[in-house]
C-alpha cells in the first residue's frame, strides 16, 4: 500500500477506482457509493443527502441508505467497499474481487477452464483492484452472495416445460364415428392448433439471462393399427367430400384386411409428433427434441360382393 503524504489516495472503483490506502488523513475518512466512486470527507462528517467534493474535507457524504448492506475488503486494510458494481458483479470477500458469473460459459478446452469439464464449476468474470490483471477465474462453487454461473441449456428445459406441446389434432377420413372400405384411401391430417402444431414460444430466465425457445412439429409419424406406419413431413391435406376416391397426395394410407380382425373390431391409429425446439440465450444456440402422442379408433369393412 502507498501513502501520498498525510493523505488517503483514492481511485475510483466504476473505472478502475481503488481505496489505496483507507487511514485517516488530516482527521479525514474515506466514503464510497454504490457505484464505487470514493473520496475524503472529514471525520466527523455525518452521512447526508448530496454528492460531495473529491476532496472535500467539509464536503458531506452520500445518503447512508445507498451504502448498504456495507462489504469490506479481506486485507488489513479493512477498505470499506461497495457490495456490488454495475457490470462488474458482487464483491467477494474471501477473493478481494468482484466476481460474475461468465456469459456464455466457456467451453470445455478452454483455457479459462483451467483444465476442467464444462459440468464441472464455472468461470467468473473478475475485476480485482489489487491483481488489475485478473480477468477471470474458475471456482468450483459459487462465491458467498455471488450469483451462480447460469447454463442456458437448463433454461431452454426449463422453457420447454412452460409449453403444452400436445400430440398431432387428428384428422382423418373415414371418420372415427364413420366406417372405411377395405382398398379406398385413407387421409390423414394435423389440424393447425399451435400447441399441437406450433410455433410454441416460450422463454425462462435467470439472473441477467434469458433464453427463448420456439417449437414446431418436423414431422408425424403414423402407426395405423394394423403393424404399418406411415412418417409424413408435413401437416397432410385435409379431406373434402369433392375428393371422392382420390388419394391423399402427401398422406394416406389403404388398408388391405377389414378392422373386424382386431380384438376391439377397429384399428387404433396413433400419431406421434416429433417436435424441433430451436432455442437461444446467453450468448449460446442449441437444439432440443420433444415427442407427442395422440390417437383414433377407425372402423374398415371389407365389402361383400354379391353373386
Amino acid at each position: 500500500m502507498r501513502r501520498a503524504g498525510a493523505a488517503a489516495t483514492v481511485i475510483a472503483i466504476a473505472c478502475g477506482w481503488l481505496v489505496q490506502n483507507p487511514a485517516m488523513a488530516d482527521g479525514g475518512k474515506v466514503v464510497c457509493d454504490g457505484k464505487g466512486a470514493c473520496w475524503i470527507v472529514a471525520a466527523d462528517t455525518q452521512e447526508s443527502a448530496g454528492h460531495p467534493g473529491r476532496h472535500g474535507k467539509s464536503a458531506s457524504s452520500i445518503d447512508g441508505s445507498s451504502m448498504k448492506p456495507k462489504c469490506r475488503d479481506g486485507l488489513q486494510s479493512n477498505v470499506e467497499v461497495p457490495c456490488a458494481l454495475d457490470g462488474l458483479g458482487t464483491w467477494s470477500n474471501a477473493h478481494n474481487c468482484y466476481l460474475k458469473a461468465a456469459v456464455p460459459q466457456p467451453q470445455e478446452g478452454d483455457p479459462a477452464r483451467e483444465g476442467h469439464a464444462a459440468d464441472d464449476g464455472a468461470v467468473y468474470n473478475a475485476y480485482c483492484p489489487n491483481n488489475p490483471n485478473m480477468q477471470n477465474m474458475w471456482l468450483a462453487q459459487a462465491p458467498n452472495g455471488v450469483a451462480a454461473a447460469v447454463d442456458p441449456r437448463v433454461l431452454a428445459l426449463q422453457a420447454v416445460k412452460k409449453m403444452t406441446l400436445l400430440g398431432p389434432d387428428i384428422g382423418i377420413a373415414p371418420r372415427p364415428e364413420g366406417k372405411g372400405v377395405v382398398g379406398m384411401p385413407v387421409w390423414m391430417w394435423a389440424k393447425d392448433v399451435p400447441n399441437a402444431w406450433g410455433p410454441v414460444v416460450a422463454s425462462a430466465s435467470a439472473g441477467a439471462v434469458t433464453v427463448t425457445a420456439t417449437a414446431r412439429v418436423s414431422k408425424v409419424s403414423w402407426s395405423m393399427g394394423d403393424g404399418s406406419k406411415v412418417v409424413c413431413n408435413g401437416r397432410g391435406t385435409a379431406y373434402k367430400a369433392t375428393f371422392g376416391k382420390k388419394v391423399s397426395p402427401d398422406c394416406g394410407y389403404r388398408y388391405d384386411q377389414p378392422s373386424a380382425t382386431t380384438p376391439s373390431g377397429k384399428y387404433h391409429v396413433t400419431a406421434t409428433a416429433t417436435w424441433a425446439i430451436g432455442w437461444e440465450g446467453g450468448g449460446q444456440t442449441g437444439q432440443l427434441t420433444e415427442v407427442r402422442a395422440n390417437g383414433v379408433d377407425i372402423a374398415v369393412a371389407e365389402v361383400q360382393v354379391l353373386n
